[in-house]
Formats: structure tokens, sequence, C-alpha cells
């Protein structure tokens, strides 16, 4: 997810659907172009199917946004993505926000789905923008659109396992060294992070191991073309932490912390 600085996108040309009403979008929203904004390692994530796969996400057609430019309203610019599931109602283990973060909520909310159990809060998975659009505030938009959505939904509150934007500029900086860095004038130095705060969101904790990413040397080398000679912490571009790298038993860990922000509505 990024935050904006450039001229503004005009927010009446903007037009945000959800794929339950406008099915017709979900090629453009899950294209190629759309995937590529994201390093190829995180669209390795084993976590991931479970929403974006083709029969699960017909679960949640709901709380996936679609945006287009009214001038052209056949073609996604944005997407944002988000899950309900239940917590602090009485299941097992569901009174805390997890550690595992964006895993941890995508398994909660499968299942859920599996036990017929009632969701009862939304996550934030993604905020997506397209590259020529990016700069324009369109990101702040759509966070906007999915409060909204969640609320419409009949739910009161929206947590988001945030991934910094600007983290990966720094990747061996301690985590909570980064996410307490603030600004003169007391907001958040990371420009996501920023946004959030603005919108009201509050910061809850740290989810240490949000999004784990094993994988072979060998698919690590196809992921990010780095040929991972040598064991040890390896910073891969687009990472917000060092992957862990093991040549003696011919493997990789990526283990990413995200910040937990609640947005009650």
């Amino acid at each position: 997810m990024t935050a904006e600085t450039r001229q503004s996108f005009p927010p009446d040309r903007l037009a945000v659907s959800t794929l339950a009403e406008r099915p017709e979008l979900r090629a453009s929203v899950f294209s190629a172009e759309f995937d590529s904004i994201w390093p190829e390692f995180a669209r390795h994530d084993p976590a991931a199917s479970l929403y974006y796969g083709t029969q699960a996400l017909d679960r949640y057609l709901d709380f996936a946004l679609a945006a287009v430019d009214r001038d052209a309203p056949d073609r996604a610019i944005a997407r944002a993505c988000s899950v309900p599931f239940a917590f602090r109602d009485g299941t097992a283990g569901r009174n805390e926000l997890p550690p595992g973060g964006w895993d941890a909520v995508i398994r909660w909310a499968d299942a859920d789905w599996r036990a017929g159990r009632r969701a009862t809060v939304v996550s934030a998975l993604e905020i997506a923008v397209l590259p020529p659009y990016r700069g324009r505030g369109i990101s702040q938009l759509m966070l906007e659109a999915m409060i909204a959505n969640v609320w419409a939904r009949g739910f009161g509150d929206l947590y988001v396992p945030l991934r910094p934007s600007d983290k990966d500029r720094e990747p061996r900086t301690p985590f909570a060294e980064y996410a307490a860095r603030t600004r003169a004038d007391g907001l958040p130095h990371d420009s996501w992070l920023r946004v959030h705060v603005r919108a009201g969101g509050r910061i809850v904790r740290i989810a240490p191991y949000s999004m784990v990413i094993p994988g072979t040397l060998a698919e690590w080398r196809e992921w990010t073309g780095i040929d991972f000679a040598s064991s040890g912490d390896i910073v891969v571009p687009g990472a917000l932490s060092p992957v862990n790298v093991s040549v003696e038993q011919d493997y990789a860990v990526y283990v990413e912390p995200n910040l937990w922000v609640h947005h009650r509505i």
C-alpha cells in the first residue's frame, strides 16, 4: 500500500463498487497488472489462497472493492480487499489480535466459514493502486471507501495488519524502532501509517510474523533473481526485513512484521 503526495485525483471521478455489485470487473481487479504491484515473493504466501483463490473469493465479494475512473469505467485502477472474521465473541483464542497478523486473519475467516460462525469485525488485507494513478490520493479514498463498506455491512470495527510502505528502504532497522518513529508534528514517519492515523486509526500492537513465506532456494531464486549462495539474513528488494537463508538446508524463509491499526467506525 502507498500514500499519495502528487496532485489529487478528483474524488468525483472515482467510482468504487464491490465485486458483488460489479462482477464484470473481477478479471480486471485480479489481473497481472495488479499482481505486478507486489514483489514476486509476496504472491507466494501459503495463506493467500484461502482468500484470493477463485472459489474462496466467491465468499468475500461484498468485501472486495474495485475502483474505476468514471472516464474509463470498464477498467479497475485500484482495489481494496478485506475479510470478516469472529473476534472477541467467545471463540477460543480470539480475545486478542493475532501476532500472525495478515496470515492469521485469513485463516481465522476460513475457519469461521467452515464452522458457520458469525463474523463480528473486519480486517483489511490490501489497498493497491495501479502505478499510473499513484501519488494522487487514491489510496486514501480507497481506505475511506473500505471503512464505509465495513459500516454498510453492519460492522463497527476495521482492523488493519498494516504494511508500512516505506519500511523496505531500511529492512535491517528493527521494526519496533521504525514503527515508533514520528515526525516533528507528532505524526508517524511512515507515509501509509500516517494516512491511517489521520483517518482516525489507532495503533494497537505489532504483528511480528504477519506474513510468513517459505520456499526452497530454487523457488527464491526464481522469485527474486538473487543467487542465495551463502547462509544468513539476505536483503531482498521489496522486503520489509531480511530473508533468512540456509544453504545447508536448501530453504529460505521471509517473516514480515506488520502493525495492527484499529479504526472504530
